[in-house]
């Protein structure tokens, strides 16, 4: 057996991992990473970043599609469904060799293989074709990621039941998709699927869609994925999922009654479960519930020696996050004493159109933990950026503390939302109140006055609604 050392190895190479592993060598440890698929993880390969060049796909066709209000026309428009994965996966092909660069140039041992942990500061790593290898290292950081849960009874078998890793490589594009869960990643691949022609129907058990989102905003939106053709049902659960020759049929109850649905394929988009799972974490007693690893504040187990970080610790499932969470293990393990992080001012995102981007409190839950609030709501329609370039949908809404004007949570429902929000990201990190965001004076026209506008809303002060 083949035998290395280093002071920190890296379990995993999604962002949290490769991200984790490159701070630790900036911070002069000697680091090493394992990956037993490609680097980048999920999210690079098969998450954030291919999904993120379909759905702009879906948006040149949508905008091709009203092109005559603009006073462009054509003929002939046709769409190479082939083609479309095809870019997809070369983007996510270009963002993962980039990684294998940032290993390079970091000086990062890359190891591919399955690794386990074999006691003590060691990991047993085994390669199909090649020599085991024992890894010696003083910490161990496990960033493993998660994959898609199911509901019970119901197997993925990639063909009919889908998850979204085959939602994102099929070779044909289906003419009908039932969608079960209404989560950012099926309403991702909602929207997607929809604005290619396919009959879509998405099944939530919750209320609405979007859970965790200002109920709001999500109301808004709802109205608009149905307008665009999406059938959404809401306070609808799975009863069966059964698998047939051409096609799959699901039973689903409501308030009501029962109906089967049946589409050509159904993707289970119900959340997703952490990857603790053949690592050896019984055999060292590394504490776990519920598919997540128990961490403290600076993301130690446990057991001495052995940390873990993103996806696989449990919500929120972010990329981002995971980053910032390897970040803060690595600084911690090299003595820096980083302050904790920060998940209250976390930004969600969702890149449908409309799109949703947010952080801190809801409405919902701001009342309910007690706070007096001021809120401030601004709709992009008068805005004069949003009326020239014909993204008048959607709003603005700011939740402060009555009292002390502070920014509890910022909800935005629009055309680069996902962008938007870094803006009310920064105001809430530095604690600015809602006074201070609406005397910052926003260029014009831009679609950030609605940010401007809604937080003089709070206070009585909007001018151009």
């Amino acid at each position: 057996m083949a035998y290395q050392e280093f002071d920190v190895f890296v379990i995993g190479g999604g962002p949290g991992g490769y991200t984790t592993a490159i701070r630790s060598s900036q911070l002069g440890l000697k680091t090493g990473i394992v990956e037993r698929d490609r680097l980048g993880g999920v999210c690079l390969n098969w998450g954030c970043i291919p999904t993120k060049a379909l759905l702009k796909n879906a948006e040149i066709l949508q905008l091709f599609r009203k092109s005559e209000e603009w006073g462009i026309s054509y003929d002939n428009l046709r769409v190479d469904f082939s083609k479309i994965i095809k870019r997809s996966r070369g983007v996510a092909d270009r963002v993962s060799k980039g990684v294998e660069y940032l290993m390079k140039k970091n000086k990062i041992e890359v190891i591919s293989g399955h690794a386990r942990l074999a006691g003590e500061g060691r990991v047993e790593i085994k390669a199909e074709g090649r020599e085991d290898l024992l890894v010696q290292a003083r910490h161990i950081i496990l960033a493993t990621g998660a994959r898609p849960r199911t509901l019970p009874g119901v197997a993925i078998d990639r063909k009919r039941v889908i998850s979204s890793a085959e939602a994102m490589v099929l070779q044909e594009r289906p003419k009908s998709m039932l969608i079960l869960g209404a989560g950012a990643i099926g309403i991702e691949f909602a929207y997607f699927y929809n604005a290619l022609g396919t009959q879509v129907t998405v099944v939530e058990m919750m209320p609405g869609i979007l859970p965790i989102e200002d109920r709001e905003l999500t109301k808004l939106l709802e109205a608009s994925l149905r307008k665009q053709g999406i059938e959404i049902l809401t306070e609808t659960k799975v009863q069966s999922v059964k698998v047939r020759a051409d096609d799959v049929a699901v039973s689903v109850s409501f308030s009501e009654g029962k109906k089967e649905l049946v589409a050509d394929v159904a993707l289970m988009a119900i959340g997703v479960q952490g990857n603790v799972e053949n690592l050896g974490l019984e055999d060292l007693g590394v504490a776990v519930e519920r598919s997540s690893i128990i961490i403290d504040k600076d993301y130690r187990t446990n057991v001495p020696g052995i940390y873990a970080i993103g996806d696989v610790i449990g919500p929120p499932w972010l990329a981002h996050v995971a980053s910032a969470e390897g970040i803060h293990c690595v600084e911690a393990i090299a003595g820096k004493k980083p302050a904790p992080l920060d998940y209250s001012t976390i930004p969600g995102c969702t890149y449908c159109q409309p799109q949703i981007g947010s952080i801190g409190l809801t409405e919902e839950k701001a009342r309910a933990e007690g706070h007096e609030l001021k809120i401030g709501r601004f709709p992009f329609r008068p805005l004069g950026k949003a009326a020239a370039t014909g993204e008048t949908e959607g709003m603005v809404k700011l939740i402060f503390d009555a009292a002390y004007g502070e920014l509890l949570g910022a909800h935005i429902l629009g055309a680069e939302a996902t962008e938007q929000i870094a803006e009310l990201l920064i105001a809430k990190k530095l604690e600015a109140t809602g006074q201070s965001i609406f005397q910052a004076v926003h260029a014009h026209p831009t679609l950030s006055e609605a940010v401007m506008e809604a937080a003089a809303a709070a206070y009585g002060e909007a001018i151009n609604i």
